[in-house]
């Protein structure tokens, strides 16, 4: 199983900025190993933020996205005791989810 996602949301007023940090290789197929065989194309598809039970961001993504890709965007209403699910899904079918309550 992946390693945990990295979730923190810092109350700015009447703004939230939440930062995602998805532990995943990202492996665009173009990369080798040290024995000169192709790594195989592995990147997470899809992922998902849920405040409280309901979709906040949904998002596709592909092989041009960095290494343990790292999202940090602002949202309004969010307080303290909510809670934030994010969620992920790479091409092989692996996934991953975890939350946190605001504080």
């Amino acid at each position: 199983m992946a390693e945990p996602i990295k979730i923190r949301a810092q109350l700015q007023g009447e703004m939230t900025e939440i930062r995602i940090l998805m532990q995943h290789p990202m492996e665009t197929g173009q990369r080798k190993d040290e024995k000169g065989q192709t790594l195989p194309v592995n990147f997470i598809q899809t992922f998902s933020v849920l405040h409280n039970g309901k979709p906040l961001v949904e998002g596709q993504l592909n092989t041009s996205i960095a290494k343990n890709p790292l999202f940090v965007f602002k949202a309004r209403s969010i307080k303290a005791g909510d809670r934030l699910v994010v969620a992920w899904k790479d091409n092989l079918g692996d996934q991953r989810q975890d939350e946190i309550t605001v504080a």
